[in-house]
C-alpha cells in the first residue's frame, strides 16, 4: 500500500497515456489509489483498458445526474451504533476501517463519513454490545473500506470479542485485497481465520478475468485449500464487463479456482458514477446469454440493492 500510485498524472505516465485523460477535479474529490501490482495488469497505451477504467478519475465524475446520490444504499439510515449497520435480519455489518487498498471510481461508499468509524477495540464496544443484546444475529460481516487493510493482530482481537457472543455463528469478510494485493493472504491471516470458533467466509470483488490471474489465483487457492469458502461479487460496469464475453471469461476463471460467482450487482447509483451505469434491460440480456453458455453454478445472481428493502432485489 505504501508504494501505491496516488496521483492521476503518475498513473497516466506509468501507462503511457496522455495526462489530460484524467480529471484532476474528480481526483480532488475522490483521490486516486491504485497498487502497482494491479496497475501492472493493465495494458500500456490503452485508454479503454477495463482495469484502468475502474481506477482512473474521469471528467464524467464531476457531472450531476438525477437519482445519483451520496448514500445510494441507505447505509446511514441503517446505522445502529458507530460503525455498525443492519439492513437484513440475522446479520450485521461492521465498518472495520475507512481505508481501502484500491479506490474504485464507482464505490458506493465513496462519500461515507469514515471519520466517525471506530478505530480502537474500546471504540468498538458500543457496536459489540449491540450485537450481544440481539440473539437473532448469527453472522457478522467485516467490511469498510477494506477490513484486510488492518493488521492481523487487531483483526484477531476484534474477532476474539465477537467469538465471545454465543449466538454468533459465522464471520464474513468482504475484501478486495486478495485481488489487488494478493500478498495479503498470508499464513498469519489463514491461521486466525481457520482457528476462529466462527465459520469464516471470504467474499472478494473482481469485475474482470484479468484481475484474477497469476499471483491472485495463487492467493485465492490458498484460502480455498485452507477450507475457507470464497465467493465473488462483481458490479456490472459500462466499458468494463458489459459484454457477454467478459462475463463468461470471468465466471470460468472463478469456478476453475473453486470460487463461487455469487452476485452481479446492478450499479449502486452513487454520485460520481453515472458513466458506469448499464441499463437493467441490458443486464437481463447478459444473464440470459450467460445461462446459454455456462453451467448453472457458474451464473451469478443479478441483484440490485434498494435502500430500505429487507433483502437485495433479485433481478435474474
Amino acid at each position: 500500500m505504501k508504494s501505491a500510485i496516488r496521483d492521476a498524472g503518475e498513473l497516466c505516465r506509468e501507462l503511457e497515456l496522455p495526462a489530460d485523460l484524467a480529471s484532476m477535479a474528480a481526483a480532488a474529490s475522490f483521490r486516486v489509489f491504485a497498487p502497482r501490482g494491479y496497475v501492472a495488469k493493465m495494458v500500456p497505451g490503452d485508454p479503454d483498458d477495463p482495469l484502468l477504467l475502474q481506477v482512473l478519475p474521469r471528467v464524467a465524475e464531476t457531472s450531476d445526474a438525477s437519482g445519483f446520490v451520496q448514500d445510494p444504499v441507505g447505509d446511514l439510515d441503517a446505522s445502529r451504533a458507530p460503525g455498525l449497520i443492519q439492513k437484513y435480519r440475522g446479520r450485521v455489518l461492521l465498518i472495520a476501517t475507512g481505508a481501502c487498498a484500491v479506490h474504485c471510481r464507482y464505490c458506493f461508499r465513496r462519500h461515507f463519513p469514515y471519520e466517525a468509524t471506530p478505530r480502537t477495540l474500546e471504540a468498538w464496544r458500543p457496536a459489540i454490545d449491540q450485537i450481544s443484546k440481539d440473539n437473532s444475529i448469527e453472522e457478522v460481516i467485516l467490511s469498510g473500506g477494506d477490513p484486510l487493510t488492518l493488521v492481523d493482530s487487531l483483526l484477531e482481537q476484534l474477532v476474539g470479542e465477537l467469538e465471545r457472543i454465543p449466538h454468533l455463528k459465522r464471520l464474513r469478510i468482504h475484501s478486495r485485497l486478495p485481488v489487488v494485493i494478493p500478498e495479503r493472504v498470508s499464513d498469519e491471516l489463514l491461521a486466525w481465520l481457520t482457528g476462529s470458533r466462527l465459520t469464516p467466509f471470504v467474499v472478494i470483488h473482481s469485475n474482470h478475468a484479468r484481475e484474477i490471474q497469476g499471483d491472485v489465483a495463487t492467493a485465492l487457492s490458498k484460502l480455498i485449500h485452507a477450507g475457507i469458502p470464497v465467493l465473488n461479487q462483481s458490479v456490472l460496469l459500462r466499458g468494463v464487463n458489459d459484454d457477454v464475453e467478459s462475463l463468461v471469461e470471468l465466471s470460468r476463471a472463478l469456478v476453475n479456482l473453486r470460487v463461487v460467482p455469487y452476485y452481479l450487482h446492478q450499479l449502486d447509483r452513487v454520485a460520481g458514477a453515472t458513466h458506469f451505469e448499464v441499463p437493467v434491460d441490458r443486464g437481463l440480456q447478459l444473464i440470459e446469454q450467460l445461462r446459454s453458455q455456462l453451467p448453472g453454478y457458474a451464473v451469478p445472481r443479478y441483484v440490485q440493492e434498494i435502500a430500505g428493502e429487507l433483502s437485495k432485489r433479485v433481478l435474474a
